[in-house]
């Protein structure tokens, strides 16, 4: 207790921070499955024009600087911005909707890597025994599903310990918006490193104990 009310923070106000910093990061990796998945799905299956520039934008964003994504997501959030009339900025919707477009392209890009490293007879054989192209997918699915709890952990991965993104975004407001990863960052701005670690420490056990819990599972399948 020393070293919170050496913070200015009390118990519950820490607290709170690390139950935003779950809601945020769980919500962003929700959504960044359902648009990143399906979308790895189309590119691994299908063939049209102007694939590889796709497939180009899409490795590109891979190893977008979070830092960009966040810069673009405040300027169509600010007010003068065409979703200005939202006002999402400076708010935990705004910081799901940057994390998302980070873990988005991460988790797409594996998938498509996951799918496309199925044997391709197995589709053959799947559409052979007269399964419909959802039917097929359902199936490449779950045998590609240990590759597709990987691109799961890469993304939640990647947005958990975001900071530049959620900084510009959510700007760091006390009570509301603050986070984790921006918490360390201005504790150490502060020069109060001792609490700066241990908030890092409480990041690195949230992010072990969630991949443990995938890992698991993934495992678990692999055994079964």
């Amino acid at each position: 207790m020393l070293l919170i009310a050496q913070t200015t923070y009390t118990a519950s106000e820490l607290i709170e921070i690390i139950l935003v910093t779950l809601q945020v990061t769980s919500t962003a990796i929700l959504f960044a499955i359902l648009v990143g998945m399906p979308l790895g799905i189309a590119l691994a299956l299908c063939e049209f024009p102007g694939k590889k520039v796709v497939l180009t934008v899409m490795n590109t964003c891979m190893g977008l600087p979070p830092v960009i994504a966040g810069l673009m997501v405040a300027m169509a959030l600010w007010r003068s911005g065409p979703l200005g009339n939202l006002a999402l900025i400076y708010t935990r919707t705004g910081i799901v909707i940057a994390q998302c477009i980070i873990a988005s392209p991460i988790v797409a890009g594996l998938t498509m890597s996951a799918i496309q490293q199925l044997d391709p007879n197995l589709r053959k054989q799947v559409r052979a025994l007269g399964a419909t192209r959802l039917q097929m997918v359902v199936v490449l699915l779950r045998e590609a599903k240990l590759a597709l709890l990987a691109a799961i952990m890469a993304g939640y991965g990647r947005i958990i310990a975001e900071v530049g993104a959620v900084m510009i975004v959510g700007g760091n407001i006390r009570g509301d918006t603050r986070v984790l990863t921006t918490a360390i960052v201005l504790e150490t701005r502060k020069g109060n490193f001792e609490f700066a670690i241990i908030l890092g420490l409480i990041l690195m056990a949230l992010a072990f104990t969630i991949n443990l819990g995938l890992t698991h599972i993934q495992q678990k399948r692999l055994a079964g």
